[in-house]
Order: C-alpha cells, then structure tokens, then sequence
C-alpha cells in the first residue's frame, strides 16, 4: 500500500496533471487518511500497476492513476510510440527534428467516448513536439476508417482512441503500423519499453500546454499555429465510404426489396453506415432514434456490445412493434461505437433470431465464395482468414469450396498483418476473400487491415436482399449450410473478475486448464461419454506466436478452448460442438460445459 500512496503523492506533485484528476486524487487521499478502507482499496487499485500496454495498446477505466486510461498516461504512451516511429519505422532515434527529406506522419481518430476528442489532442500535441507531422480528424470517426486513413495519407502510424465494445467507463488508446494493421508483438513490445523508459513528470514533449481554452478552440488554435498539426477533411469520410462500396459490394440491385432497423449504439457508425446502405439501394432503413446521435454515457445499452442480445434490446423492441402492425422488417443490424463489430437480427417468419458472430461469418463467407465463383472473380488460389477460437464450420466450408483456409491468434491485428504479407510477398491482396473473427469481426476487402463495420453492414444487407428475392431468409440459408456440412453449435461463456484479486483468480483457472491430461479427471466419460483427446497449450508458441490459450479437442470432434481477455476483466471459455442434427449438437455442447465444471472451473 505504501508504494501505492507513494505513486499518488508522486502524481500530486506534477504541475501538469490537470485539475479533474488532481481532485480527484486529492478527495481519495484525504478519505484514505481518515480511515476509508473502500479508499484505500481504490488507491492501490489505481498505482499498484501501470495500465498494460498489449499488442492493442491500452484500455481501461476511466481515471487517475497509472492503472487507468487519463491524459497523463495516453501522453506518457504517446511518447513511447512517437520515439518507437522516429527509431524504427524512420530509421533514427528521434531528435524531436523532421526533414525535407523524409516526411514522417500520422493519423489519429476518436469516437465518441468520454474524453476522446481530448485524448486525441493530446495524442496529437505529443507527435507534433516530437516533429512528426500529424492529422488528426475533426469530428467523430471510426476504427475502419482510421485503418483506411493511414494508407490513404502514407502514414508511419497511427492512433484511435476507443474502448471500442467496452461498457461507458471505459476507454482505451490503439496503435497501428504504416500498413494500417494494429501493431504487431516485436513492435508493440518496443513501444512498451519505450512508455517504460519515459519519466512520468517530464518526460514528454507536448504544444499541449500552449493552448487555453475550451478543447474546440485548443485544436484551432494548434492547427493555425503549429505547422505539423493538421485537421483532415470531413471529405474524407464519404470518400472512404465509397471506396468500401467499390471493393465489397458484389451484385447490384438486390437490396431494393429490403426492409432495415438500424442501430449504431449511439457511436461513430451512424453517418457512414447510412451512407453505405442508401448507395446500395437498400429499400427502407430506419435507424433507433434513442441510439442513433452519440452518446459517452450509452444510456440504453450500458454495455454496447452488438454480440448481446441486451445491446440490441431497442432495435429488436422497434422491430417486433413492425411485425405486429404486420410489416415485419428482415433485418435488425447494430454496429458498436467505433463501427467495427456487426451484429445482427433475423426474422424467422415468427420472430427475430440473433445471429451470433460464427454464424454470420460462415453466411458471409459461404455467399462471398459461392458469389464470386458464379460471376467469375474468384482469385486464383484465393485465401480466408480467420481465428482459433472461431468455428471450425469455415474450414469444412472452405475444403468445399475450394478456398485456402488460414488460422490465426485471437485479435484481427493477425488476420490483418496476414491480409498485409499476401499484398507484400504473394504478388497483391487480390487472393484475399475474406477474414472474421467470432466476436463480430468481419472484413471482405483489403483496403481496411481491420475489422470493418461499414462493409460488413453493405455486405449483409445485399446478402440478405439477394436471399429474399429466392424466398429465403438468411436462417434459411443457414440451415441449407448445415445440411450440407453438419450441425455446428458454437458458444461462449465469460468468468468475468475485476480488479487485482480478479486476475489472479484468472490466471489460477488458467493453470487448472493446463495442468489437464487427456483421459484425466475432466476428462473422462461422464454421463456425456466425451472425454479430452488433445490438450494443446499455445504458450510455448510452437506454431504460432505465443498466447496464453489453452485447446481440448473432444472426442466426437468437439473443441473447448479458454483464454483470458486481453481488453476486460474477463477469462473466454469457447465451446465449438458438432453433430448430425441441431439436437444432437446441443446434446455434445452440454457434455462440453460439464467437462469445464468437472476440472473445477466456475464459469460463472
């Protein structure tokens, strides 16, 4: 505790440190001293660690403290990862100086989160003193687009800040390389050790304090004055809209028929999501007044993740209202905050089904494939990508169809550096088709090395309109799928554990899950009769880089595997069963759950 109290009196004493979080120390100190055993807990839970920096940068609740997400700490990251470019990807270590020569830029987007426009700016502050010329959007923008960006402006980098699904209190800061990809190990590991090296009272370079005021006027005033900062054009948001279009869509003319609801929970992908739906000729959209404009607070959906059925609650409320009025629309879609992540909504003829991220991905992939192959612009040896947790429904499917299939570690940053080393080393990107991951991560074309929610959305609403117009629905489809390839069932189960205590508790069910042997206790029959046949850890990094997960392979061909969180307090327990028929898949999915309970891990 003592070393806790000691970083809080450390923070206090810099003149920088803005006045919200000097209160806010201030007021925890002073409850401490008094007694406060709830005050003292939350000091040491804010200083006795610093924010990890991961292979997606930061992300966590907002806060003073080291252990939180604060202009302090995304100037002390941005430090880091300024000298990272200057010493890496520009050759040098940086002397704050650029050159004629060799023009070294980056691109920083925000979406609608507390604090994000100023996080921003300060992101943007600390490249500008370090004379890397930067451009920072002006208003809310998303995730795909800030991919898009850095290719598009020939960026060394860039940033976005988001919490991207994260409930409201949190925020988070992402780092991308000049391929638009989120940084890889070896680069994010330098970054790391660069914040590390960087004091936490003055040892970053900032315009920042320069410039008084509210943030609207700071920013103007920064992009008047200083010659590196520079404010990229609402254009560019319409324009990257369009080009998405030119590379996802596939048929023309077959969403005219096709009845939307809309929800971009209240985040970035509102305006560009439109867009995109009104260019294809999507028939009817209405989009969730109470969701539609932005909100920090997301007020109906405190945790705005599209995989919850919770999140989309509004939107599905909206669309059961049509079905009663007998104008059932056919699709529900919901993009999260920083418009990368879809999820989605069928109806069945009765009622509205969610879709889960699986099963939108083997629809999307089964009908890219099928597409291209019947207009003939099928690459030659074209290739998907996916991840290991995701369903092993896409790889029957790619066998069938003729399609590489690849596998990555979780996070799209993999599939998006493989999407990069296709374009890079195979002669072009054109051999990729498409890329998901299970949380709702999907991209169909190669000018955004992330997940897309804008195309994924484009994507959908023509796959769904061209269904319709043969009579199905995208269940029906699915079902067609199934009995082709068999009947899969894919689930999640999430231990969620905040805080110090939280990760420990995490990192303890990990080491029950590797201490496992196949046909040990867990193991064996059970009244299921599954047993483990495989257990397989990816620490080591054997055949792929390393990563704290850990793989059963069942017997009858189920797969368990389990991973902690690497953006929330959380351990991810993926269930993938087969079967001959949807019962007997539920059946095998129950043996898998009992086989995680009889190792002895709480799942709840």
């Amino acid at each position: 505790m003592a070393n806790s109290i000691d970083k809080l009196n450390e923070w206090l004493g810099m003149d920088s440190l803005p006045s919200e979080l000097r209160a806010e120390l201030a007021e925890l100190k002073e409850r401490s001293e008094s007694g406060d055993a709830d005050a003292a807990a939350e000091i040491d839970d804010r200083f006795y660690m610093e924010l990890e920096f991961g292979t997606a940068g930061l992300r966590g609740v907002l806060g003073a403290g080291t252990n939180r997400m604060n202009a302090i700490v995304v100037r002390r990251a941005t430090q880091g990862y300024a000298e990272h470019l200057l010493a890496v990807a520009c050759g040098r270590d940086g002397d704050g100086t650029n050159t004629a020569e060799a023009v070294h830029r980056v691109a920083i987007a925000y979406d609608n989160r507390r604090c994000s426009d100023v996080f921003a700016f300060e992101a943007a502050c600390v490249f500008v003193a370090n004379g890397i010329e930067t451009h920072l959007y002006g208003g809310l923008s998303s995730t795909p687009m800030l991919s898009w960006t850095v290719r598009e402006l020939g960026c060394v980098g860039g940033v976005v800040v988001t919490a991207s699904h994260n409930p409201k209190q949190y925020n988070g800061y992402k780092i991308y390389d000049s391929r638009g990809c989120q940084c890889l190990e070896a680069d994010a590991k330098d970054v790391a050790g660069r914040i590390a090296a960087v004091p936490i009272s003055g040892g970053v370079k900032t315009v920042a304090d320069k410039y008084a005021g509210a943030l609207a006027e700071r920013v103007a005033a920064a992009a008047e004055a200083e010659p590196l900062f520079n404010i990229i054009p609402s254009s560019f948001e319409p324009m990257f809209v369009d080009r998405v279009r030119e590379r996802t869509a596939l048929r023309e003319g077959t969403a005219g028929e096709l009845s939307v609801v809309y929800t971009p929970l209240n985040g970035t992908g509102s305006v560009p999501v439109r867009k995109a739906l009104a260019d294809i000729g999507v028939g009817r959209v209405e989009t969730v007044p109470e969701q539609r404009d932005p909100d920090p607070d997301f007020a109906t959906c405190p945790e705005p993740n599209p995989e919850k059925e919770a999140a989309l609650r509004l939107g599905l409320e909206l669309c059961r209202r049509h079905a009663a009025e007998g104008a059932p629309p056919d699709l529900l879609i919901g993009t999260d905050p920083d418009c990368d992540r879809v999820g989605c909504a069928v109806y069945d003829g009765a009622d509205y089904v969610q879709l889960t991220g699986n099963q939108v991905g083997v629809l999307m992939f089964d009908y890219i494939a099928e597409t291209r192959a019947e207009l003939g612009t099928m690459p030659k040896n074209p290739v998907m990508v996916t991840t290991i947790v995701s369903t092993p429904l896409t790889l029957a499917i790619a066998d069938g169809l003729g399609v590489a299939y690849e596998k990555t570690l979780t996070g799209f940053k993999y599939i998006g550096d493989r999407v990069s080393l296709l374009e890079e080393t195979e002669g072009g990107d054109a051999r990729f088709v498409f890329g998901f991951e299970e949380s709702c991560g999907y991209c169909a074309h190669p000018i955004v090395r992330d997940k897309d929610g804008v195309g994924t959305s484009l994507l959908l609403c023509e796959m769904a309109g061209y269904y319709k117009a043969r009579g199905k629905t995208l269940i029906g489809r699915l079902a067609e799928i199934y009995g082709k390839y068999g009947y899969y069932i894919d689930a999640v189960d999430e231990m969620v554990r905040p805080g110090k205590s939280g990760m420990a508790e995490i990192q303890a069910a990990m080491d029950t899950a590797r201490a496992v042997k196949p046909g040990a206790a867990g193991g064996g029959s059970g009244a299921s009769g599954l047993r483990i046949e495989k257990v397989t850890d990816y620490l080591p990094g054997e055949t792929l880089p390393s990563s704290n997960v850990v793989q059963y392979d069942i017997s009858g061909g189920g797969r368990i595997m389990l991973r902690p969180s690497g953006t929330e307090p959380k351990l991810k327990i993926y269930y993938a069963a087969k079967g001959s028929s949807e019962a007997e898949a539920k059946a095998a999915l129950a043996g898998l759950k009992q086989i995680v309970a009889d190792i002895g891990i709480n799942r709840q």
